[in-house]
């Protein structure tokens, strides 16, 4: 194997290994990998990486991998229905098993191709398991190792099969890692330009090919219809985005706003539910929804106070729209969505999951004066599901009304409540290590200490002993606002839960009585960095995950938009620039009048410059020829080359021309003079070693050899 197959073949080496690595980094970038499966494919990547860099192989007898496998087949039906439990989840520990298995059996080109093909897979399965812009990052640069990887599989294979054995000397090793590099490189961009074109060109349909197999999220417990409690204590420990929201005419982030998802009204002492709950189903062609149509008419509270958003969810799997209090449109692309009676958006159309969406909520409420004025009579529906009570502590009753002794009027005896758990209790995520038999108990008179859900949940219940409808809602508050982007970054630490007391004729009031601060009790806020990271994230979630018709729509009309700007200014800064070039011609034609030498000068120094410029190529290859036919042994084949024109064109002035078909020997053949024939005859045996085999000996001797031609 000569110099230029082993160069091929440890690069092809290198680059097949970089790839499966990059696969099982792109897989393990999802965090879905369990830790036995992480722990031992990265050993035997480190070990496989190890033996590459020290030239050393370990082969496993096929017979050995052939029977490693037929086992693995056992251990996936029981990792399947036993262990994980789930199809990818088995399917993915299948793929790495055979990737080990394979890196260590390679016998022939084919088990190359499967190594390949398995790195496919991993990035196939990454893409399953997660949305993240780092997946669109680790896969360009697995495209760039996928491109180096089979084109140097190519170059070995030919190489193995040629017969013949080049007489020009190989390359060194550096300079074939380098071309094949810059070739992968440059195919790579190639292929991501036209994939760029296609995919921001083609119409865009919704499939969701793979989605069934998509892992659902742990949030999604919290946004249904049956809570227990100590679940929302749970979402808000993780730092997971949940969405995007964007607020017209925010640009500051002067909102604090709730994001209202499920409304929960039965109480059992641990869990809260919404049994045999009504829903009405809303649909309209065009993706607009009127949600005020839903809501049991209530006294108009002056001139509405309209906030217009725009929400960009993640997948989180959650099927409810988050929207702030008393809702009154949403727009999407949503063929059907359904509201039940506590107020909760649904999506209904299961072939477009929540992605984006905007929205219109009116979030003025009426003043406590007019909520003092409130009538006291319940409407007997209200009454019947909003003041169930399940067995209660008897501490609680008296309990609530010792808070409200001092109040007049329903409204001074929520705030009361409310007043009272904000300034009495503790907020705290840490949860009990063994839940009590009586939770909300335990919270009053016990413990004294908890999460949103605690508190929501206790003045619920006590504003009900009092004959007060009142219900637990789960959502988000707040968020953290990015100014790059102009939206409000929500994670699942904003988790949140909150009250809503019945008031006629008013509807549903909110209340807090969770202690300010508490849910925003986080860690510091991102640095700059992150919120450029959370840029990026949003822009892939928006222009690449959610890529549909809609955006192609807005992005082909801004495309022309601003192509019509640009023309304008363009035309603007020609007609400009012609003006100005005008002025200045005749600004110099007034000059060329009074004072023609100095002109003249100045015009002589302009062009000569100007052929300076033009032939400034030239020029350098003329010092390079020059350096190099006076310093040959610095680089005998280009020296060479130099060399033997100057001699061809020596020899052709006195009349012997080389023709197109001759070869050098050939030529010193067809000159008939014998004392010019041996000069020239020498020249050329110290040319073709000097061009043929990089000979420096033969190369300095050159000049010598064409003196003695030219005397001769």
């Amino acid at each position: 194997m000569n110099q230029s197959s082993i160069s091929v073949d440890r690069y092809f080496q290198l680059s097949l290994y970089l790839l499966v690595a990059t696969g099982f980094v792109t897989l393990a970038s999802t965090g879905r990998l369990d830790a036995p499966a992480l722990l031992l494919v990265s050993a035997a990547l480190l070990y496989r990486g190890y033996l590459l860099v020290r030239g050393r192989t370990l082969q496993l007898p096929e017979r050995w991998a052939s029977y490693a496998t037929l086992g693995y087949v056992v251990f996936y039906l029981c990792d399947l229905f036993l262990l994980s439990g789930s199809f990818v989840s088995a399917t993915v520990h299948l793929v790495l098993f055979i990737m080990v298995v394979k890196m260590f059996s390679v016998q022939r080109d084919r088990d190359h191709v499967y190594l390949a093909i398995i790195s496919f897979l991993s990035v196939l399965a990454a893409a399953v398991l997660t949305v993240d812009a780092v997946f669109f990052a680790s896969f360009c640069i697995f495209l760039l190792l996928a491109v180096s990887t089979f084109v140097s599989m190519e170059m070995r294979r030919s190489l193995a099969r040629a017969a013949v054995a080049s007489r020009t000397p190989p390359s060194g090793t550096r300079h074939v890692t380098g071309s094949l590099s810059t070739t992968a490189l440059a195919l790579t961009l190639g292929t991501a330009l036209g994939s760029f074109l296609i995919f921001f060109l083609l119409p865009r349909l919704s499939t969701g090919y793979l989605s069934a197999y998509a892992p659902r999220n742990t949030l999604v417990s919290g946004f249904s219809d049956d809570v227990r409690l100590g679940e929302i204590g749970q979402i808000q420990q993780s730092n997971t985005v949940v969405m995007h929201i964007q607020i017209d005419g925010d640009i500051r982030g002067a909102h604090d706003l709730k994001w209202r998802g499920v409304a929960l009204r039965a109480f059992d002492g641990t869990r809260w539910s919404n049994p045999q709950q009504a829903a009405t189903v809303l649909t309209n062609a065009d993706g607009n929804f009127d949600l005020s149509a839903t809501r049991a008419a209530t006294v108009p509270v002056r001139a509405p106070q309209l906030v217009r958003y725009r929400v960009l969810m993640e997948p989180i799997g959650a099927g409810v729209f988050f929207l702030a209090p008393q809702a009154r449109s949403l727009s999407g692309n949503y063929r059907m969505i359904t509201v039940d009676e506590g107020g909760a958006v649904y999506n209904g159309d299961r072939q477009h999951p929540i992605g984006s969406y905007r929205a219109a909520s009116d979030v003025n409420q009426p003043s406590r004066e007019e909520l003092r004025r409130v009538i006291a009579e319940v409407p007997p529906q209200i009454a019947f599901q909003y003041l169930q009570l399940p067995p209660v502590d008897p501490r609680l009753p008296p309990l609530a009304r010792d808070i409200t002794s001092s109040a007049p009027t329903a409204l001074d005896r929520a705030l009361a409540i409310e007043h009272h758990l904000q300034t009495q209790y503790a907020y705290s995520l840490r949860l009990p290590s063994a839940p009590p038999r009586d939770p909300i108990a335990y919270f009053l008179f016990e413990r004294k200490a908890g999460h949103c859900e605690y508190f929501a949940s206790a003045m619920a219940l006590m504003l009900r002993t009092l004959g007060i409808p009142a219900r637990v809602v789960n959502g988000f508050r707040g968020g953290e606002f990015n100014s790059l982007t102009g939206s409000y970054i929500v994670r699942a630490r904003d988790a949140h839960s909150w009250v809503e007391a019945y008031f006629s004729p008013y509807g549903w009031i909110t209340f807090d009585p969770t202690p300010a601060g508490a849910a925003a009790a986080t860690p510091d806020s991102w640095s700059r960095t992150g919120l450029y990271l959370d840029a990026l994230r949003q822009f892939w979630r928006e222009w690449v995950i959610n890529y549909d018709f809609a955006h192609q729509v807005s992005l082909s009309n801004d495309v022309v938009t601003r192509s019509r700007n640009w023309l304008d200014v363009a035309r603007l800064w020609a007609h400009g620039g012609y003006d100005g070039l005008m002025e200045r011609a005749r600004h110099v034609e007034a000059q060329a009048r009074t004072s023609p030498k100095r002109s003249a000068g100045v015009a002589l120094g302009a062009m000569g410059l100007l052929l300076l410029l033009l032939n400034l190529g030239r020029l350098r290859r003329m010092v390079r020829v020059r350096r190099l036919a006076r310093n040959p042994a610095s680089a005998p084949q280009a020296a060479a080359s130099i060399w033997y024109g100057r001699m061809l064109r020596s020899l052709g002035r006195r009349g012997w021309r080389k023709l197109p078909e001759h070869t050098p020997k050939e030529f010193v053949g067809s000159i008939g003079d014998p004392q010019l024939r041996g000069p020239v005859a020498a020249f050329t045996d110290h040319y073709e070693r000097a061009r043929f085999g990089n000979s420096a000996q033969d190369a300095q001797a050159l000049p010598e050899i064409y003196e003695a031609i030219r005397n001769a």
